[in-house]
């Protein structure tokens, strides 16, 4: 693993090589779910930081762990990755990294990350964290992702866990503000992932990819982001309800709610094929309602 290391920086320079088993680790997802670690710690410190340590070694660690299952994602999509226009220039799709170096480096990663949280943050955040590795790197990328339409849904399981991680990681139980957390997260990432997956049906229908564009229709997949869009509405005022935040939260989240809703049955009701506006507005959604939910925490 070293000489192809050394032979990758003498062929293209070592700034080059660390960029592409960086951008191997998603650094947006990773970034992503940081955010909703950070909104489980607030909420599981009931609505104060805790020392800046344990924030320290949550964020480290969780980190380490979503980007190392992000490179298995990576290594065992090369294939397709590299059939795909949208996804043909990363780093193992166009041969800029190793295949063998990003593999091992992506399960030292994850080893390293779940035996530190174990040790510095506890062990259910450990135990918790590595269900969603197990989720996204063996159900998700490995088992559902090339043979049924419901891979994002078992995809977003795993995708939910970074706030119930941070929970955890404070409390060292699973309490029904994690839970409320989790869910929230759950039915966000699904009009998501699936406005991104309409816009490049044609390229997953190439490599056989059967997502629900691919697989049920366009018209179909424009009525569940429309449908999630509702379920979103009622499920992000728990947090209103429960105690968890306040009135200004329960108003940003009616706002950020009413302009989801609105956008989802405009595209439903349009001739268009896809609307990367959603899927533009989905992030911006999320960061606002987390955001808004800690400012205005109880």
């Amino acid at each position: 693993m070293v000489n192809q290391l050394m032979t990758q920086t003498a062929g293209t320079g070592t700034k080059s090589i660390v960029s592409s088993y960086f951008e191997l680790a998603k650094p947006g997802i990773v970034g992503l779910s940081l955010v909703a670690a950070l909104t489980g710690i607030y909420f599981g410190n009931h609505g104060v930081l805790p020392q800046w340590n344990l924030i320290l070694w949550t964020f480290i660690t969780l980190g380490l762990a979503v980007g190392g299952s992000c490179m298995l994602n990576n290594v065992y999509d090369r294939d397709i990755d590299a059939a795909m226009p949208r996804t043909s220039q990363r780093a193992l799709a166009a041969g800029d990294a190793s295949v063998r170096v990003a593999m091992v480096l992506g399960i030292i990663l994850i080893v390293f990350s779940l035996l530190t949280m174990a040790g510095m943050v506890n062990l259910l955040s450990a135990t918790v964290t590595a269900a969603g590795v197990v989720g996204y790197v063996g159900v998700y990328t490995m088992w559902l992702k090339r043979r049924s339409p419901w891979a994002n849904t078992f995809g977003g399981l795993a995708g939910a866990v970074p706030p119930v991680v941070g929970f955890a990681a404070v409390t060292g139980q699973l309490g029904l503000e994690a839970w409320t957390l989790f869910f929230i997260m759950l039915i966000w990432q699904h009009p998501h992932a699936l406005s991104l997956a309409l816009k490049y049906r044609n390229e997953y229908a190439s490599v056989h990819v059967p997502v629900v564009p691919v697989a049920r229709g366009v018209q179909t997949t424009k009525i569940r982001i429309f449908l999630y869009a509702l379920v979103l509405g009622p499920l992000t005022t728990l947090p209103y309800f429960l105690g968890m935040a306040g009135g200004y939260f329960l108003l940003a989240s009616v706002l950020l709610n009413a302009v989801f809703i609105f956008m989802s049955l405009r595209f439903l009701r349009s001739d268009r094929d896809c609307d990367m506006r959603i899927f533009a507005y989905s992030i911006i959604y999320l960061i606002l309602l987390f955001g808004s939910m800690v400012i205005d925490a109880v």
